[in-house]
């Protein structure tokens, strides 16, 4: 059953293996459309429907291939099969496509297709010809693998055409001598400055008056820094179902009953019948699947395979000794000590020296037998004499596929290696290093560790709430929510039953997971139903048992932030402003810094060597206004006051540094265009989605 359960959970991973040793590539978006086939769309870009089928397909697909979260494969989804939308749009409006000629060029260049032997000449070159013959095969006797080529064609044309489109817009940016020239003295030209620097800190916050017209304004004026997608806060109260007391201790007596021999009624002979206890039975197989939820395991162990809470307790029982009843991760158990082998799993590090006609030599080793033997004990006589560096020889030296990990194979038991290579570490002391022969060559070999193996037989039982405590649990949720009703205020309600309220804030619309409570998908649909107003509650399961009481407690809707909301982005900043005007007026009959120093007791700071192309100031941290006005002044000027990011400023161009300028700024030029090129992508995607209209409707879905 446990075999066929992950056959079943990874079939897609099978599909896709077969599908990859057919065509050496990976066919991307190839589904068999099972499952929701309603025609409805997930979305719209500028009219055009995305399909809700081929956009499941495409999130089961990243979910299972790529392990990814449902709510990352979701945006992922939505990002690829939007983007894949718009520029199909814009591609079509200029009427540009690709033909057999690219596709030929895409596959020629494409390593999945270029390294594959059967598309090679006599060369080694691809043959595109031999790749259509491959293809008109599957036509005519694989209808499945060329349907698989077709969509994975579509898929290619696709990003053919997105590229040719992108490659052309790129084509049209450049950058000139001159951006050349300031593209060099950004980070060529340096200049030295004093400064003075007025903390925002030392006027008190109290002192500052902020009303909301102001926040209200300062909002509609920035309106694009405060643009918010829609959330939802709530609080609730978890009501875990979770094994009683009584639950335990009948857990416990009912793992004891096994314990000893007992007569049992058995109502198909209506006679009493001996059964062996668990301390007496040697048929532990169907003992313990008879009576166990956990199947009888009959491999060595050793000590870290148990939990660090026990192991020491099962390691210390001679054989056939009994431990438990004891918890451990949801279950309650017994076990019994069945035998123990002292060192029975060994650690150990080599370097394999192949030869040639040894099995598995890579074809390349051309050294003969007798030579792969001088090298072995040559680098055994290097291992000896300092044995701390058998890693870095297997680095250097193995022929091995451990050769990347220093040798490291890792711990064993006794027969998963050749006689030699076993007997060799089995027999040997820790840290003993030494040469075998076996047929893949001559192996150094040091033996790292050793460790204690055991076979234990366990009962064990889940260790879960009753039907008198899941009721129980019931019960209490059930008053907790008729209180609620007459309340309305969760957090009160919590106190007085002697519960603990929690919140979870800026909760959005595709959220799956929530913190501590799990997948609750349930609970966020809930959470954005029109209907749902604050104060509402209601109640879910949670998925380990129980249940989540949950209240809404803000809205926060698509569109500008409210005045609460967005206080808390504007206030800091008005506050800056104000302090900023507030310092500058105190102060502004001080023209130099001297004055300014000597008067206020300010430090005058020095820096050195300042460039346009970084932002940071000694002293002063992420300061680029401090940049700007130092490049905007004359030598030996000293400039007005102006704000910054932590306080007002004055400051004062000692001079600028000579450079030694080149006879060409084509490079710079070159870098430039580059910079701007490889932005370009992102920035256009951007700008295409803005000016489209997109309608998102996959919360309807999930």
């Amino acid at each position: 059953m446990a075999a066929l359960g992950s056959l079943r959970r990874n079939s897609f991973v099978l599909i896709s293996v077969i599908g990859m040793a057919l065509f050496a590539f990976v066919i991307a978006g190839v589904f068999d459309g099972s499952g929701f086939q309603s025609q409805d769309p997930i979305g719209e870009v500028n009219g055009e429907k995305i399909s809700i089928t081929d956009f499941r397909n495409q999130v089961d697909f990243l979910k299972k291939s790529y392990n990814f979260s449902d709510l990352q494969a979701l945006n992922t989804s939505w990002d690829q099969v939007t983007r894949k939308e718009i520029f199909r749009q814009r591609i079509d409006q200029l009427g540009l496509g690709s033909g057999k000629a690219h596709l030929d060029d895409f596959l020629t260049n494409n390593p999945n297709f270029n390294s594959d032997e059967r598309f090679l000449d006599d060369a080694g070159i691809f043959d595109i010809d031999k790749f259509t013959d491959f293809v008109l095969n599957l036509k005519d006797f694989n209808p499945q693998g060329y349907s698989q080529w077709t969509l994975q064609e579509k898929e290619f044309k696709n990003q053919i055409d997105q590229n040719n489109y992108l490659n052309l817009l790129k084509s049209g940016i450049n950058s000139s001598n001159y951006e050349g020239e300031l593209e060099f003295l950004k980070s060529n030209l340096t200049a030295n400055i004093l400064y003075v620097k007025i903390p925002y800190s030392s006027i008190p916050d109290s002192l500052v008056t902020i009303s909301n017209s102001e926040i209200k304004a300062y909002i509609n004026k920035n309106s694009d820094d405060f643009e918010q997608k829609p959330t939802r806060d709530f609080e609730y109260v978890v009501f875990e179902e979770l094994p009683s007391y009584k639950d335990e201790r009948d857990l416990r007596d009912k793992l004891n009953s096994f314990l000893n021999d007992r007569e049992e009624f058995n109502p198909v002979s209506n006679l009493n019948e001996f059964v062996k206890g668990f301390k007496s039975t040697n048929d532990f197989d169907f003992y313990i699947d008879e009576n166990s939820d956990v199947a009888f395991d009959s491999l060595f162990r050793p000590k870290g395979f148990f939990s660090s809470d026990h192991a020491q307790m099962i390691f210390n029982l001679n054989n056939d000794q009994i431990y438990g009843p004891y918890k451990d991760n949801g279950f309650m158990k017994i076990s019994r000590m069945l035998e123990k082998k002292n060192n029975g799993n060994v650690r150990a590090s080599h370097i394999l020296i192949s030869y040639k006609g040894s099995q598995n030599a890579d074809p390349s080793v051309e050294r003969s037998k007798n030579e792969a033997k001088i090298e072995a004990n040559r680098i055994l006589a290097l291992a000896r004499l300092n044995p701390d560096s058998f890693s870095s020889l297997a680095l250097d030296f193995s022929d091995g596929p451990s050769k990347s990990s220093g040798g490291d194979l890792g711990f064993f038991q006794e027969g998963m290696m050749v006689k030699p290579f076993n007997d060799y570490v089995f027999k040997n002391n820790i840290g003993r290093i030494g040469v075998v022969e076996t047929e893949f060559g001559f192996h150094v070999i040091k033996v790292v560790a050793k460790e204690d193996l055991a076979k234990v037989a366990t009962i064990a039982l889940k260790n879960v709430p009753s039907n008198f405590t899941s009721d129980s649990v019931f019960n209490v949720t059930s008053k907790f929510e008729i209180e609620l009703s007459k309340s309305k205020d969760l957090i009160s309600t919590a106190e007085s039953f002697d519960y603990e309220s929690k919140s979870l804030s800026s909760i959005t619309p595709l959220d799956h997971e929530l913190p501590a409570l799990g997948n609750q998908r349930n609970l966020v649909k809930w959470l954005f139903e029109d209907d749902t107003k604050i104060g509402d509650y209601k109640r879910f399961d949670l998925s380990s048992g129980g249940y989540v009481l949950a209240q809404l407690k803000d809205v926060r809707n698509d569109g500008l932030m409210d005045l609460n909301t967005g206080s808390i982005l504007a206030l800091p900043e008005l506050r800056k402003n104000k302090k900023a005007d507030m310092i500058i007026k105190e102060n502004k009959k001080y023209n130099s810094l001297d004055d300014l120093s000597n008067e206020k007791g300010l430090e005058i700071v020095s820096v050195s060597a300042i460039n346009q192309s970084s932002p940071v100031v000694a002293q002063a941290g992420f300061e680029p206004v401090i940049i700007g006005n130092a490049f905007g002044l004359e030598v030996g000027e000293t400039s007005s006051f102006f704000p910054g990011e932590e306080g007002v400023y004055m400051i004062k161009l000692v001079n600028i540094n000579k450079v030694e300028t080149p006879s060409t700024y084509i490079s710079f030029e070159n870098q430039l265009s580059n910079k701007r090129r490889s932005a370009t992508e992102s920035k256009i995607l951007e700008s295409f989605k803005s000016e489209s209209k997109i309608i998102d409707n996959r919360t309807a879905y999930y």
